[in-house]
């Protein structure tokens, strides 16, 4: 099974370091984000890699040439402006028009990988996504004339379910993308929610992405404390 990772982006929220390198070679460690998605694949025996590059792309390829995965590696030009939509429907030729699993490039998380396939077949719809539970930023008051009715620290447990980001998608899933300018998540996923054909498995375990200097520090932590 394919493994589809969106590594184009110009993850301008974290620019101390993408004016540099694109946003998915930011080292939590040792490595690059990037390497740490493709590990975890690896650990569930997926190990067959399709990466849809944009900003600063040759970044990416040149770190591949000079550190070499035993892993099946193939990294695509999928457009400096193309949104999250448009790549994968570039990525059609290489996918041999059968079942995939998608990422994004800055994300990490001790998901079963092998549930989460195991989910999707049973369902039997064209995509699955991982809907996880995000970490809450602050703790929660409740207010009374001034005085804190009601207090709460920091906890996962409150918050709403967000889309993770680790999907299963079958092939036709591609014909509700319209071109480069499509955004994943909105008409495609808009459309086959409408069409009952996109269903959730809920992860309870370690997330996070890393959308600022604040989360990457976090990966860091989560990194020593063995969370992924």
């Amino acid at each position: 099974m394919k493994v589809v990772i969106l590594a184009g982006g110009f993850g301008t929220r974290i620019s101390e370091y993408t004016k540099i390198i694109p946003k998915p070679m930011v080292k939590i460690g040792k490595y690059p984000i990037l390497v740490h998605i493709m590990k975890h694949y690896v650990k569930f025996g997926l190990n067959d890699f399709v990466i849809a590059l944009g900003y600063k792309g040759d970044v990416i390829k040149e770190y591949f040439k000079k550190n070499k995965f035993p892993w099946n590696v193939t990294l695509v030009n999928t457009g400096l402006r193309t949104m999250t939509g448009g790549r994968i429907k570039r990525l059609k030729k290489y996918l041999n028009d059968s079942t995939f699993l998608l990422t994004y490039g800055d994300g990490l998380s001790n998901l079963n990988l092998k549930k989460l396939i195991q989910f999707h077949k049973k369902k039997k719809k064209l995509i699955t996504l991982t809907a996880v539970r995000p970490p809450a930023r602050f703790g929660f008051i409740k207010l009374k004339n001034d005085y804190v009715d009601y207090f709460k620290e920091k906890s996962q447990v409150d918050e709403g379910w967000i889309n993770g980001g680790f999907f299963v998608i079958e092939p036709k899933f591609l014909k509700y993308i319209q071109n480069d300018n499509t955004y994943l998540e909105k008409s495609p996923l808009e459309k086959v929610t409408k069409n009952k054909q996109l269903v959730a498995y809920k992860h309870f375990g370690f997330w996070q992405c890393m959308d600022t200097v604040r989360d990457k520090i976090i990966l860091e932590k989560a990194l020593k404390d063995k969370k992924f």
